[in-house]
């Protein structure tokens, strides 16, 4: 009798066990260096892709309980969720499955050259020595505006595979953070005033396209842009959510530091837990 007892103990504490796997969300992160976290400490052991253990995925991820399969990689651009970046590194999509719950995607910066943009914005004097970016890249037409229409359907085909590869998933798509306040901060970022605008407009015009692809398809946008305003490049040391051209934590310039992925995991956590009913 103490065997047969035994034995249904160990049999109900399996079941126990397979019950709570069955109910720990299975989230998969598919994204570029502004999900991955470039050189924040600790580093993944897959080096090339320079992703932190502290990225949002990974704030996000210990939030929810969430089992964790994190494929954000530094670089990416939209077609590396189906082809080999730097030519071995596998397609992001190959982390999806039928079984998979959630999924966070950050992606497009790279597919239309932001930080190119915001490198090549650069004036180490004031106005009117040197030459606006904006003038540059707007002459004619804004060529960073009609980067943005051209990968519209492109990211939209993404989603779609998404779906296609995990049918069952809530999908989440993150914009990106507000990068500079306007009318910036000559010169504790050298960037002209109306430069800064230009390029914050045109994050924002990214971010608004990723937004209208995701709601199109029932995907939720989760705003980044929004949690991160006071938190900008020109805030102070202590308050960045965002570095600069030098940076001041240990983190890649323009890109989020540690600070900065806490939060946005805690907002990403937050897009997925449902809403709590207000006391009354």
């Amino acid at each position: 009798m103490r065997i047969v007892a035994g034995l249904a103990v160990v049999a109900m504490l399996v079941a126990g066990t397979s019950t709570a796997q069955a109910d720990t969300l299975d989230y998969v992160a598919l994204g570029d260096s502004a999900a991955a976290g470039p050189l924040i400490p600790n580093p993944d052991p897959a080096l090339w892709c320079l992703r932190s253990d502290r990225n949002y995925p990974q704030v996000a991820a210990k939030l929810l309980g969430a089992r964790l399969t994190d494929v954000t990689c530094s670089g990416a651009k939209t077609d590396d969720f189906a082809g080999r970046q730097f030519g071995f590194v596998a397609p992001q999509y190959d982390a999806l499955k039928p079984t998979t719950d959630l999924v966070s995607i950050t992606i497009g910066g790279n597919d239309v050259g932001l930080v190119q943009t915001a490198l090549g914005c650069i004036n180490l004097l004031p106005e009117p020595v040197g030459l606006s970016c904006e003038a540059r890249l707007t002459a004619g037409g804004d060529q960073v505006a009609a980067a943005i229409r051209g990968w519209a359907p492109e990211f939209g085909a993404a989603l779609d595979e998404v779906k296609r590869r995990a049918p069952h998933a809530k999908v989440l798509v993150t914009g990106y953070g507000t990068y500079i306040r306007p009318g910036g901060c000559y010169p504790v970022q050298p960037i002209w005033g109306r430069d800064a605008d230009f390029l914050q407009r045109s994050v924002d015009l990214l971010s608004a396209t990723a937004k209208a692809e995701a709601e199109k398809r029932g995907a939720t946008y989760v705003d980044l842009a929004a949690v991160s305003v006071g938190h900008d490049t020109c805030a102070k040391p202590a308050d960045r959510y965002l570095e600069g051209l030098v940076p001041t934590t240990v983190a890649a310039p323009l890109h989020p530091n540690a600070a900065g992925m806490a939060a946005f995991g805690a907002t990403v956590a937050n897009a997925v837990r449902p809403a709590q009913p207000s006391k009354a």
